[in-house]
C-alpha cells in the first residue's frame, strides 16, 4: 500500500448524478478515510457541448447531503488545483506535444465528413470502421503524409486532432484490485483521439495528466471505464510515469438483475435513481425529497457491491470507514432492490435520535400550513415512527392530530358504526368530560372501566370512537391521540361525529 493515499471522484457536469456515481464517490471516500488519505473532487468539464448549468452545484450538494466531505476541490481549494478541467486547458497541450515528440502520438487531418464516408462504406460491407494500426497508414495523418505536406496543412490552418499511436501487436498486461490480472492485445484497440481540433483534450488525456499531476495513488471508478484501462496504461508508459493502482467497481443492475440501472427503471417502478431532486429540463425525483435519511441511503449504497464479510447490515459512516476494504468489493454487478432501500430507511427511522427526525417533521408540518414546536413534534414522531419507512410518510400517520375529520371513511362506517354506536358515544362523551387528568393512561383506564361495567364490546366501542376522532380506522394508540389533541378537541370531534354519523 502506498504511503500517501490520494483518491479522486471526477464526475462530468452533464446531468444529475446517478446513484452509481454516488457509490463510486462513497467507495473512494471510505478508502481514503480508512487509510488517512485525501478525497479529491475534480470536475471533468472538457466536453462543453454536453455541459449543463447547475449540474456542478448538484454534484457538490449531493455529496454534502451524503456526508461525503471533500478535502480538495473547486470550493475547498488545495495545492493541486485548479480542480475544474476547463480551467486547466493550457496544461494539456504541453503533454500532447510531448507525446508527438516522443512518437507516441500523431496528427490526423481527416475531416469528420471523410471519416463518416469511411464508416458508411465499411458498414455496407458488414464491417466496422476502426481508426487503428491496420488502417492509419492509409489515412490523412502525419504518419502517412510526407513531412512537407504536413507542413503545408499546418501553414494553411487545416484543423487536426492528435491521436495516440497504439502499438501494432502487443499484449498489454494490467492488474486491477477488483478483477485481478487482465491482458488485452493492442491489436484490438483503436488510436483514440487525445486532443481535439478545438484545443480541448479528450477525457483520456486530461484524466491521465490530471491524475499524475494531482499525485493520485488509487483510481477507483466504475466498470464502464474498464475498456479504457489499456489505453491509460499505455499513456502512463508513454509519459514514463508510474501508474496509480486501479479498481473498477461492478455495475448497479436493474431490480431484475439484467442490465444497468437507469432512470427509466426508476420511472417505471416508482423509485429514484438520483440522490436529490433534479430541477432542470426533464426533472427527476431524488432520495432526499422522497423522505430518505442520508445515513440510510449511504448505508444501502455501501452494501451494493461491497460485502463486509459478516451478517451485519447497519453501519454508520465511521463504521463503514473502519470496515471498508477494496478486496471485499465483488466483480459481479449488484442488483438494486427498491424494497431493500425502504427497509434500510425504516431501520434508521427507529434508531436515529427522535429530535433529528422531528426537525424534518417540523418542516413537513409547516409546509402543510400548521405550526408545531420541536418538543410536541418529537412526541408525535415517537408515536408513529414504527409505522413508516420514509420521513415523507409521517404526515399521513399524523394529519388527524392537526385537523378533525371532514368526512368519514364509508367502508369503516359500514363495518364499525353499529345501531347502538350513537348511544354509546354519547355516554362516552360524559365519561371523558368528567376526567380531570386527561392523560393517555387515565383516559384509557376510565374508558375501559366504563366499557366493562356496561358489558359493551371493547372492539365495537373503540373502533367507533377511533372513527369519530380520526375519520378512518388508522393511527397510533387511540388514547395517545386524544391525550395529544386534548379534552376540548376530543369532545368537539365527538359532537361533530355524532351529528354526521347519526
Amino acid at each position: 500500500m502506498k504511503s500517501n493515499i490520494r483518491v479522486r471522484f471526477a464526475p462530468s457536469p452533464t446531468g444529475p448524478l446517478h446513484i452509481g456515481g454516488v457509490r463510486t464517490a462513497l467507495y473512494n471516500y471510505l478508502f481514503a478515510k480508512k487509510h488517512r488519505g485525501k478525497f479529491i473532487l475534480r470536475i471533468e468539464d472538457t466536453d462543453r457541448s454536453r455541459y449543463i448549468k447547475g449540474a456542478e452545484e448538484y454534484i457538490m450538494e449531493s455529496l454534502g447531503w451524503c456526508g461525503i466531505r471533500v478535502d480538495e476541490g473547486v470550493n475547498e481549494g488545495g495545492d493541486y488545483g485548479p480542480y475544474r478541467q476547463s480551467e486547466r486547458k493550457d496544461i494539456y497541450s504541453k503533454y500532447a506535444s510531448m507525446l508527438l515528440e516522443s512518437g507516441w502520438a500523431y496528427e490526423a487531418f481527416d475531416t469528420p465528413e471523410e471519416l463518416e464516408i469511411l464508416r458508411k462504406s465499411h458498414e455496407e460491407k458488414g464491417n466496422t470502421f476502426v481508426y487503428d494500426a491496420k488502417i492509419r497508414g492509409k489515412l490523412k495523418n502525419s504518419i502517412s503524409l510526407p513531412a512537407d505536406e504536413v507542413s503545408r496543412l499546418h501553414s494553411e490552418g487545416v484543423p487536426y486532432v492528435i491521436r495516440f499511436k497504439m502499438p501494432v501487436n502487443e499484449d498489454i498486461e494490467m492488474n486491477d484490485l477488483v478483477r485481478g490480472n487482465i491482458i488485452v492485445n493492442s491489436g484490438t484497440l483503436d488510436d483514440k483521439v487525445l486532443y481535439k481540433s478545438d484545443g480541448m483534450p479528450t477525457y483520456h488525456l486530461a484524466n491521465v495528466v490530471d491524475d499524475h499531476l494531482m499525485e493520485i495513488s488509487h483510481i477507483i471508478r466504475g466498470e464502464e471505464w474498464l475498456p479504457s484501462l489499456a489505453l491509460h496504461v499505455m499513456l502512463y508508459r508513454a509519459f514514463g510515469w508510474e501508474m496509480p493502482s486501479c479498481a473498477h467497481l461492478p455495475l448497479l443492475l436493474k431490480p431484475t438483475g439484467k442490465g444497468k440501472l437507469s432512470k427509466r427503471d426508476g420511472d417505471k417502478l416508482g423509485f429514484p435513481v438520483f440522490p436529490l431532486y433534479w430541477p432542470y429540463g426533464e426533472t427527476a425525483s431524488g432520495y432526499r425529497e422522497e423522505g430518505y435519511f442520508p445515513e440510510a441511503f449511504v448505508n444501502m449504497l455501501a452494501l451494493l457491491g461491497w460485502n463486509p464479510g459478516t451478517d451485519k447490515e447497519i453501519f454508520s459512516m465511521n463504521e463503514l470507514i473502519e470496515e471498508f476494504s477494496i478486496d471485499r468489493v465483488g466483480k459481479s454487478g449488484a442488483r438494486f432492490d427498491p424494497e431493500k432501500a425502504r427497509w434500510f430507511n425504516h431501520q434508521y427511522m427507529q434508531i436515529l435520535q427522535v429530535q433529528k427526525i422531528a426537525a424534518e417533521y417540523v418542516k413537513i408540518v409547516g409546509n402543510k400550513g400548521y405550526e408545531i414546536d420541536i418538543k410536541r413534534a418529537s412526541e408525535l414522531v415517537e408515536m408513529v415512527r414504527g409505522r413508516v419507512d420514509l420521513i415523507s410518510e409521517l404526515w399521513h400517520q399524523t394529519d388527524f392530530f392537526f385537523k378533525g375529520p371532514e368526512i368519514y371513511d364509508e367502508a369503516a362506517v359500514k363495518k364499525r358504526w353499529k345501531d347502538d354506536s350513537p348511544f354509546q358515544m354519547q355516554e362516552l362523551r360524559s365519561v371523558l368530560k368528567a376526567i380531570i387528568s386527561f392523560t393517555s393512561d387515565e383516559t384509557e383506564r376510565e374508558v375501559k372501566k366504563w366499557i366493562q361495567e356496561n358489558d359493551y364490546g371493547m372492539g365495537d366501542v373503540l373502533n367507533a370512537f377511533r372513527l369519530i376522532i380520526v375519520g378512518e380506522l388508522r393511527g397510533p394508540h387511540l388514547f395517545d391521540i386524544i391525550a395529544f389533541i386534548g379534552k376540548e378537541e376530543t369532545l368537539k370531534r365527538l359532537d361533530k361525529g355524532l351529528e354526521c354519523l347519526s
